[in-house]
């Protein structure tokens, strides 16, 4: 059964938008979303569908959570083998001196295609720097995320698609989980 990972744009941010990550678990389950495990507080699912059609499956998850919490959340999905594809990519891999907590990819909600990716990297993010591929954009922060100059809804104006934001740890936490429940040992559903 194929693995997916589901991350939550907005969720347990400032006191808003409140899911606890059990009653996230269990709306997987009504779903019929199997083995979900949540990592954090900030919407990040993992779970086993037979679901193929993905985009039809965030409208469902999204419209889900609209109807128990009462707010709609932007939905992305990724299959473990796009975040392998994802975590390889990444341009900062082999530079020394990257420290995990400031480097940030962000998952777009589609692909913005090559005229709005080159007019976004077009932008001045000093000292930020920013390279976008595909469905992702791999952000280096070197002094801190909360000491940024850089505007994110500006860049996701010009690519017309929303993200959602996870460091470096976050990432490969996820593709963890996914990895062990693509085991066929796969043992516990509530992580």
């Amino acid at each position: 059964m194929p693995v997916v990972i589901c991350l939550l744009r907005g969720v347990n941010v400032l006191g808003r938008n409140k899911i606890k990550m059990e009653e996230l678990r269990s709306l997987c389950g009504t779903l019929k979303l199997r083995n979900a495990c949540t990592h954090i507080q900030s919407g990040n699912v993992v779970f086993t569908t037979t679901e193929g059609d993905l985009s039809a499956l965030a409208t469902k998850i999204q419209n889900a959570i609209a109807k128990k919490f009462g707010f709609t959340p932007s939905v992305v999905l990724r299959t473990t083998e796009e975040l392998r594809k994802v975590i390889k990519k990444n341009p900062f891999a082999k530079r020394a001196g990257i420290e995990p907590g400031k480097l940030l990819f962000m998952f777009l909600a589609a692909d913005p295609g090559h005229p709005a990716r080159k007019k976004a990297l077009a932008v001045d993010t000093t000292p930020e720097e920013m390279h976008i591929q595909g469905r992702e954009a791999y952000i280096y922060f070197p002094n801190g995320q909360g000491r940024t100059t850089m505007s994110w809804p500006a860049i996701e104006r010009i690519l017309k698609t929303s993200g959602t934001g996870r460091n470096w740890n976050t990432v490969t936490k996820l593709l963890e989980l996914a990895q062990s429940l693509e085991s066929p040992t796969t043992a516990s559903t509530n992580r």
